[in-house]
C-alpha cells in the first residue's frame, strides 16, 4: 500500500494565492500548509514536508515562491526538497505565470487561461495566451524541468488575473487547475 502524502504544488505563495488555496483545499476535502506561504517561502523544504506528514487530510497543498530571486531562491529550493521526497507523492504542480526581470520558464502540459479555457500555449501573469506552445514565464518555475512530474498546469496570477480569479468569486480558475489534476491524477479522496 502507498502511504505516502498526496500533493499539490503550487508556485505561488503571497496573500493572494493563501486565500485562494485555503479556500480551494477546503472545498475538496485537503490541507492547505499556510505556514508555507510568504514572498519569499519562509520555511524550508524539510519543514514542509514535516507539516505534509503532520496534514488532517490530502490532497495537501504547499505554496513556493522565489520573490523574483534569480536562478533557484528559497522557494525553488524547497519545492525541489519536497517535491523529491521518498514520502511525498506529487499529483501535479499549477505553475503560475509572472513577469519577470530574468527569463525563467518552464515546459506545462496544458494551460488554463483567465476564460476558463483549456490552452496548449503559455498565459501571462493576466492569464492571456502567449504565442509559445508548452512553455510558462514564471518566477518560481525554473526547476520543474528537472522534476519527474505527472502534470504541470499553468495559469496567470492566482487569485488575480484582472479580477478573473477573484477568492471572492470563488477563484475559478484556480479551482479548475486544482480539478484537473485531482481528475488526471484519479485522486478519489
Amino acid at each position: 500500500m502507498d502511504d505516502r502524502r498526496r500533493v499539490i504544488l503550487i508556485t505561488d505563495g503571497d496573500d493572494h494565492a493563501r486565500k485562494s488555496i485555503e479556500l480551494i483545499a477546503k472545498e475538496v476535502g485537503g490541507t492547505c500548509i499556510t505556514l508555507s506561504h510568504g514572498n519569499p517561502t519562509p520555511i524550508n523544504g524539510n519543514l514542509i514536508v514535516k507539516l505534509i506528514k503532520k496534514a488532517a487530510s490530502d490532497p495537501v497543498f504547499a505554496m513556493f515562491d522565489d520573490s523574483g530571486i534569480v536562478g533557484e531562491g528559497t522557494g525553488e529550493n524547497a519545492l525541489k526538497y519536497v517535491a523529491s521526497h521518498k514520502d511525498i507523492h506529487v499529483l501535479g504542480i499549477i505553475a503560475v505565470a509572472a513577469r519577470t526581470k530574468q527569463a525563467e520558464w518552464t515546459r506545462v502540459d496544458v494551460c488554463i487561461d483567465r476564460d476558463g479555457d483549456l490552452t496548449p500555449y503559455g498565459v501571462d501573469k493576466y492569464g492571456v495566451p502567449e504565442l509559445e506552445i508548452g512553455r510558462l514565464n514564471g518566477d518560481t518555475v525554473y526547476c520543474l524541468d528537472q522534476l519527474n512530474i505527472p502534470l504541470i498546469v499553468g495559469i496567470g496570477d492566482i487569485g488575480k488575473m484582472a479580477g478573473k480569479d477573484d477568492v471572492k468569486k470563488g477563484s475559478p480558475i484556480t479551482r479548475k487547475a486544482v480539478e484537473l489534476i485531482l481528475e488526471r491524477s484519479g485522486f478519489n479522496g
